[in-house]
Formats: structure tokens, C-alpha cells, sequence
């Protein structure tokens, strides 16, 4: 049997040899470096799991308990670890749970590789027990999806789906295996990685021209303006964009899942984008002269109306999908290619430059964002608590070096506002889908992922609902993971909404929840409930500094909104402070 350590050359020194289906899959996996796999068994990947018994020392199996958790847990180590997450699911409602964070992923561009149990190939299109063409099903929200139905197909399928899943712009990958092809034992000679596929091009070919281009456009720039996302952190190229960002001088803002790349106390990092980002970067969108776009895709929660988005600047968007450049912003100059690949290109063709005025301009939205906003939210005078003071207490503590794992609402905006974070994959956040129920599951991942560092969930009270089963897998693991539960008694973001927009006719977003900490308790998860504003520091210590995962819920006020915000419909530059 094979260690994890050992490298792909081994499987092909002691080949050839007769095997099932179900057990190359497990040591492909073994070749492809995968140590911890997310899963729930089902009788159609029966003979997987078989497999499995005999490889417990070389592949970490959590079990979940719902194939949802699954796969939002794959996501989570995918996101912490830069590797491809991994997950099992059976065939019919165990493949179709994993739908949700098939979306998430791909949408989010994280790397995954699905591995789907499906019935024996004679009865395919049977209606058969638990059959449902998951291919069909799942090719809108994968990068690429493949039915396996003999055995001697899955060598190649696998390889195929490990390098498609973390290439290029990465994303999920689904492989449904049939029972049979599980079964069956063909010759296995050896396992080959796939470094190519004749029509995908992961990368496109970098243009010098273009750089060149793009060049000349920031060097004559008075008011240039950064705006960077998650590609950064995907190509691995923080240090390479940190170069840029410091030799240009040029101010620079986030997306959500771009944060992190750049620490949140640099100089040059002025804060947030979008519709509850920060005062300054929003407004001076439609002042910069030049815009570069590096990693990010000009979402509509960035931009606001496109229509009024960014109008008097020349844009210089750099993206490894090419199908990016043009979509929503029209670009100047496009600079296709990876960016750890064109920054250090364009870097060197840059002046050094430091634009004080123009950054003086940031600094003053700043001040008066801290006047309105801030100072408000992080400091309250008033009685009861803030989600604000919550994550500045934290930040205090941590010192901006954990990994914050955020589900989605007010608490997500507000975290992603306020956390700090030194460090690059530590914002894990579920983006572009907006998934409730993403940061318990995917909190476990990312700490399968990076056991080295501290994990905190951060989850509103109608988050923590939709996926509150995993506190078994907690339970069952014994994964560490520090779980904070901002709860207002409300489905917070939509109530802002209905309060803005639609006359405070608050519909159905009163939620009641359980006793957590008892919750927790039933799951042997120690935990405390903190409603005082004196207990709140001490509380944060207590789960810090417990050995194992606690459970902190905070009690804060009910009807506090998040602002900034650009009103859905509006300008960027219509942003409301208040």
C-alpha cells in the first residue's frame, strides 16, 4: 500500500496490476496529493467506501452530515489551503445536495473535484433507485463534468478532472462513477498526471504589447486607482502585487475575496468596493483617471449601475479569463494572462511614483466614513452591542492573524468591513452565490486545511439554521473551530432591505432560534451566551483560549443597518453614509 508521501513515480514502478475501479480512484488521489476528503456514503459508492477501509492511514475521510456540509467543507480547505478540495456523494439526493456549492464554487472559482457514486451502467435512463442524470443536472455550474461507466475509463477522467479543477481560472469538476465501474478490476499500468488537453488553454498567452500598453497608461495617470480580487490570491501572486502596488504608488481597494492580499494595515490599502464597501473607494471610482482591474470581474455589486461606472476613466483590466475582459466594463487595454505572470512585467515598466495628493483624497473619505459610520459601529455608546465591536474586540485579540470564515448577511458585511487580516486565504467567505449556511461547514474545512491556524466562524442566527447538523461533524472530528453567532433575532440584511425600501413592512424575517449553547452542549461543544458589553472581551478570550471548538452566541441590537451602502440601482458614487 502506498503512503501519501510517496510521489506518482512509485504507483508506476509497481504496476502493472489488476485493481477495481474503486481503488485506483483512491490512489489516483493519493497521486494527486489529496489528504482529506469531505463525504456521506450511499449505496451507489458502496464500493468506494469498501476501497476506503483499507487506505484510513493515507486519506483523512470526515464524514459530514449532510452532502451539502460536504461540499461547502471542501470549499473551505480549497480556500485555506490552495489545494483542490475534495468530496464523496452517492448517486440521486446525495449527487443533487451537492448542487448548491457546485453554484458557490464555480462562481467563486474554487478548485474541486466531486466524486459521485451513480448505478450500475445497464440502468442508466432506467429510473432506477436513486438515478438522476447529475451530468445534465450539473453541467451549468461545473467546469467540467464526466460519466465514468467502465473502470479502464478512470484513470484518464481522474487525471483530466484534477488539472482541469486547479488550472487557469480554477473551479469544480464533477466525475459520476457507475456502480459497475467501481466494481470492475482491469489492469492498471500506471497513473499520469495531465499537464495538457488539446483545445483548453488554461492560461492565455501574455501580450507584451499590451503591458506595454498598459504601461504607458499608469505612467501618465494623475489619478490612477487599483481595484484587485481574488485572482490575485489564486495566481499566488501577492508578493508580485505587492511589488506593483508599492512602486506605483497607486491606491488600491478590494474585493470581497480579494481581501487578505494585501494586509489590511498597508499604507496603500484603502479598503472595500461595493455596495457596503468604503466611503472613499466607491466615490472616487468615478473620479480615478485610469482604473486597473487585477483578478476581479467587475461584479454588479462592485460596480453599482453600469452605466454610470467608472465613465471618464481609461480601464486597464488584467484577468486570466478571457471572457472576463469586456463583460460588464469596457476595457482600454486588456492584459490577458496570469497576474504572477504580468505584474512583474508590468511592474518593471512602470515609473516610481507615490501620488500624495491623490491619496490625500482617500484619506479624507476616510475621516469622514470613521465621523458618520465607524466610529458608531466599533465604539457604541449606546446599550446594547454592535456586530461592529464584536469584530473589532476579536480583531484585538487575534491580531488580524486567524482565519475568518463568514456566512452570509449583515455579520458578513459587517466582518468583511472590520476584520483585519495579515495574512492571504483569510477571508473565506462564500461571494458571488451569497450562500446561507456556507460558514459552519466551510469553517471545518478550512481548518482540515490550515490545522496551523486559528479558524473562526462568523454566522448570523439564520445562517447557523441551514446547516446546523454539522456541529456533529465537529463533534466526531474533534476539529477545533471557534463558532461566533451574531444574533438580532432577525434575517438581518433582508430586514434592512424591507426597512430602506419597502416601508419597514418587515415580512416574514422575524426569526426565533434554539438555546445554542444547549445546542452545543447536546454536541459535547463547550459554549457561553454574552448579551453585556463587560463580558464581551473576557467571553472572546474564554473561546480563544479554549482547547476545542466553543460555541460564543452574542446578543446584539436588533435593527442596526449596514453602512455605507449603494442602493441597488444606483451610481457608486451615490453612496449613503447614513
Amino acid at each position: 500500500m502506498f503512503t501519501k508521501e510517496e510521489p506518482v513515480q512509485l504507483l508506476q514502478e509497481k504496476a502493472p496490476q489488476t485493481m477495481s475501479g474503486a481503488e485506483m480512484t483512491l490512489r489516483a488521489l493519493l497521486a494527486e496529493g489529496v489528504d482529506t476528503v469531505f463525504g456521506y456514503p450511499g449505496g451507489a459508492i458502496i464500493p468506494i467506501y469498501d476501497a476506503l477501509f483499507d487506505f484510513k492511514e493515507e486519506l483523512n475521510h470526515v464524514l459530514v452530515r449532510h452532502e451539502q456540509g460536504g461540499i461547502h467543507a471542501a470549499q473551505g480547505y480549497a480556500r485555506a489551503s490552495g489545494k483542490v478540495g475534495v468530496v464523496f456523494a452517492t448517486s440521486g439526493p446525495g449527487a443533487t445536495n451537492l448542487v448548491t456549492g457546485l453554484a458557490d464554487a464555480l462562481i467563486d472559482s474554487t478548485p474541486l473535484v466531486c466524486i459521485t457514486g451513480q448505478v450500475f451502467a445497464h440502468l442508466l435512463g432506467t429510473d432506477a433507485f436513486q438515478e438522476t442524470d447529475i451530468i445534465n443536472i450539473t453541467t451549468p455550474v461545473t467546469k467540467w463534468n464526466y460519466q465514468v461507466t467502465e473502470a479502464s475509463q478512470l484513470p484518464e477522467a481522474l487525471a483530466k478532472a484534477f488539472y482541469i479543477a486547479r488550472s487557469g481560472r480554477p473551479g469544480p469538476v464533477l466525475i459520476d462513477i457507475t456502480k459497475n465501474a467501481q466494481q470492475q478490476k482491469f489492469g492498471f499500468s500506471e497513473y499520469t498526471p495531465c499537464t495538457h488537453i488539446r483545445s483548453y488553454r488554461p492560461a492565455p498567452i501574455v501580450r507584451p504589447e499590451y503591458v506595454t500598453r498598459a504601461a504607458a497608461l499608469i505612467n501618465q495617470a494623475k489619478r490612477p486607482f487599483v481595484l484587485w480580487g481574488q485572482g490575485v490570491i489564486l495566481g499566488a501572486a501577492e508578493q508580485e502585487f505587492c511589488a506593483f502596488i508599492e512602486k506605483s504608488g497607486i491606491p488600491a481597494a478590494w474585493t470581497i475575496l480579494g481581501a487578505g492580499a494585501l494586509p489590511t494595515d498597508h499604507p496603500l490599502n484603502v479598503g472595500m468596493l461595493g455596495m457596503h464597501g468604503n466611503y472613499g473607494p466607491n466615490m472616487l471610482t468615478n473620479e480615478c483617471d485610469v482604473l486597473i482591474a487585477i483578478g476581479m470581474r467587475f461584479d454588479d455589486r462592485v460596480t453599482g449601475r453600469l452605466d454610470k461606472y467608472a465613465k471618464q476613466a481609461q480601464v486597464v483590466h488584467l484577468d486570466i479569463d478571457p471572457t472576463e475582459i469586456d463583460k460588464n466594463v469596457t476595457t482600454t487595454v486588456p492584459v490577458w494572462g496570469d497576474c504572477k505572470e504580468t505584474l512583474p512585467l508590468l511592474t518593471e515598466l512602470i515609473e516610481t511614483k507615490s501620488h500624495p495628493e491623490w491619496r490625500q483624497r482617500f484619506e479624507q473619505f476616510q475621516t469622514e466614513e470613521v465621523a458618520a459610520v465607524i466610529q458608531d459601529e466599533l465604539f457604541p455608546t449606546s446599550d446594547e452591542l454592535t456586530m461592529g465591536e464584536v469584530i473589532q474586540q476579536l480583531n484585538e485579540l487575534t491580531q488580524g492573524d486567524a482565519i475568518v470564515v463568514t456566512d452570509v448577511g449583515q455579520h458578513q458585511m459587517i466582518a468583511c468591513r472590520y476584520a483585519r487580516f495579515n495574512h492571504s486565504r483569510s477571508n473565506i467567505t462564500s461571494g458571488g452565490l451569497g450562500t446561507m449556511g456556507f460558514a459552519l461547514p466551510a469553517a471545518i474545512g478550512a481548518k482540515f486545511g490550515r490545522p496551523d491556524r486559528p479558524v473562526v466562524a462568523i454566522i448570523g442566527d439564520g445562517g447557523i439554521q441551514m446547516t446546523i447538523q454539522e456541529l456533529g461533524t465537529i463533534m466526531q472530528t474533534g476539529v477545533d473551530v471557534k463558532i461566533i453567532i451574531l444574533n438580532n433575532q432577525f434575517l438581518g440584511m433582508v430586514r434592512q432591505w424591507q426597512e430602506l425600501f419597502n416601508d419597514r413592512r418587515y415580512s416574514f424575517v422575524n426569526i426565533a432560534s434554539p438555546d445554542y449553547v444547549t445546542v452545543a452542549s447536546g454536541y459535547s461543544i463547550s459554549g457561553k451566551r454574552v448579551s453585556e458589553r463587560a463580558e464581551l472581551k473576557s467571553s472572546l478570550q474564554e473561546m480563544l483560549q479554549h482547547s476545542g471548538s466553543f460555541l460564543l452566541e452574542v446578543m446584539v441590537t436588533k435593527e442596526n443597518n449596514i453602512f455605507p451602502m449603494v442602493p441597488q440601482g444606483c451610481s457608486v458614487s451615490e453612496i449613503r453614509l447614513r
